[in-house]
């Protein structure tokens, strides 16, 4: 039986990609800070406790070496130092990145939306090739892209599977797009406003997508960049309307072309005035990859956590990374602000 290190474990990655690998035969080792466990999970998958900060904790964790590491918290140059300290323990890597590390033809990412002419216009879909953002310490995606160039350039001492992900989904997020359609129904508002004509396109993922990939990797190693995507790529207006059919809620769209009409009017967390849509054909033709779910069908269960998780609760309470996130340009939930700029539509 392989064995299989995976750091992150009960993140809203993890804990599906070890279920994944579990299932597939692989014997794992479901690394956290708290060594906590998934009630999913087989049996016999392993939790251990890891601070990833600590060489010698991961050390520990890799014990004499294991077949596989997949790691969804590498980030920082400090942990492209570690692969390469103890390349010889690991037979290969499986390393979650982001779509965030493309440019656009000219050198505009998401780094620079929302400066003055600062939205990427990306061709439809992106390919692995497209241009990316130089490595630094500035943003995430020069963060990202630091630790793919290094990973990519261990080489033959370690085969990498880097995946850039999408627009991610699924239960137990800290930062849950969706949220943005299911507090608005839970708070019975029934009408929404969607600058771009409700056309922004920002590519989801589901984690149980992202899993596969995961899996298939980890039987064909490789060096390797590839996307991860759903097999569709739904519109703002599109992922609106499935939360409502979910939720049984009935709304009205009201669109605007163009901008945002007003500050925290129409803007979601999808929101792009040019489509970002991943090509998933290298996937495809590497790994033989096949989407296990769709954004419509895999919806259901991270619309009811998220209803969970809210309760009567203040999502600022519930979700503070994201609205510290989100704080720092808008209000995703300025009601006063909508319920204005429509009286004024109406009034004109």
């Amino acid at each position: 039986m392989k064995s299989a290190l995976v750091i992150g474990a009960t993140g809203q990655i993890g804990r599906v990609a070890v279920r994944a690998l579990a299932e597939d035969g692989w014997a794992v080792r479901a690394a956290s800070r708290g060594a906590g466990r998934d009630e999913r999970w087989p049996q016999d998958v392993r939790a251990v406790r890891l601070d990833r900060e600590d060489d010698a904790a991961l050390a520990g964790a890799l014990g004499d070496g294991v077949d596989l590491v997949v790691d969804m918290v590498a980030f920082t140059a400090a942990h492209s130092r570690q692969y390469a300290e103890f390349a010889d323990r690991i037979g290969s890597a499986v390393v979650v990145s982001s779509g965030a590390v493309y440019t656009d033809a000219r050198g505009r990412s998401f780094d620079t939306q929302g400066e003055p002419d600062g939205s990427p216009e990306y061709p439809v879909p992106i390919p692995e090739s497209q241009p990316t953002v130089a490595p630094g310490d500035a943003t995430y995606g020069t963060r990202k892209i630091g630790i793919e160039r290094d990973l990519l350039a261990l080489g033959d001492r370690l085969p990498v599977t880097l995946l850039r992900a999408g627009a991610i989904y699924g239960p137990h997020c800290r930062g849950p797009r969706e949220l943005y359609f299911v507090k608005r129904n839970l708070d019975k508002r029934r009408t929404r406003v969607l600058a771009h004509g409700g056309r922004s396109c920002f590519h989801p993922v589901s984690v149980h997508n992202i899993a596969e990939l995961i899996r298939l990797a980890a039987g064909r190693p490789g060096s390797r960049v590839l996307n991860a995507a759903d097999p569709e790529a739904l519109t703002v207006a599109e992922i609106g309307a499935a939360i409502d059919t979910v939720m049984g809620f009935e709304s009205e769209t009201v669109l605007v072309q163009g901008d945002a009409p007003a500050t925290s009017v129409g803007v979601t967390p999808w929101s792009t005035p040019h489509p970002v849509v991943y090509d998933m054909s290298a996937a495809e033709r590497e790994l033989g990859y096949r989407a296990v779910t769709s954004y419509v069908d895999a919806l259901a269960e991270t619309v009811d956590w998220i209803a969970d998780r809210l309760g009567d609760r203040d999502w600022r309470e519930v979700f503070p990374e994201m609205a510290a996130n989100y704080d720092r340009s808008l209000d995703l939930f300025d009601y006063a602000a909508e319920d204005a700029w429509l009286a004024d539509r109406r009034n004109s």
